[in-house]
């Protein structure tokens, strides 16, 4: 009786430790299910354009689309990266397109490398600081400034509870979230 307990428990613990194994040495390979790399040759190469970090870019778009190209949100921000039209026409301004249509948005190429002159813009303004950053890409940079002005948050990662709009502060916690896991996965 004892020695067919121990046999199965011996058979249990060996099954226990191959699961295990199995698990931490393909950790990367299965965990990309939940973070893929979609459109990931445009993603790099406008990322790497506009200097700004292709995780993050990973981050907004599986937080703002869960990488759906059609999407549109209520206010009627558009695409992977869910871009407002009205920014979008701006960005469009600034880089000397003239005949820009915001059905654009929903075509990945147009809406990734909007998306990530947008977020290189944003980190030139805030020195490169990613919770400063994606709050603004959230919330606009209007919005942000008078926060960090008044003084209702300071920009922290440690105190992104005190951002003054729900919506927001999911936002970037969710995108903050998804960014490590993206660096951790893939780098």
């Amino acid at each position: 009786m004892k020695r067919s307990i121990r046999t199965k428990f011996s058979a249990v613990m060996w099954l226990a430790i191959l699961i295990f194994l199995a698990v931490v040495l393909t950790f990367p390979r299965w965990i990309s299910i939940f973070y893929p790399e979609p459109h990931r040759n445009l993603v790099f190469s406008a990322a790497y354009e506009y200097d700004v970090d292709p995780y993050l870019v990973f981050a907004i778009i599986r937080a703002e689309s869960k990488y759906q190209n059609g999407a549109e949100s209520p206010a009627g921000a558009r695409g992977l990266m869910q871009i407002m039209p009205e920014t979008a026409r701006w960005i469009a301004e600034q880089q000397g397109i003239s005949d820009f249509d915001p059905d654009s948005l929903h075509d990945p190429e147009t809406n990734i490398r909007f998306g990530c002159w947008y977020l290189a813009d944003l980190n030139r303004e805030f020195d490169g600081h990613t919770p400063v950053v994606v709050a603004a890409y959230n919330a606009g940079r209007g919005k942000l400034k008078e926060w960090m002005t008044e003084g209702e948050w300071d920009g922290s990662s440690d105190s992104i509870e005190k951002i003054p709009f729900r919506e927001t502060r999911l936002y970037v916690k969710s995108v903050l979230k998804n960014y490590e896991a993206y660096q951790a996965i893939y780098k």
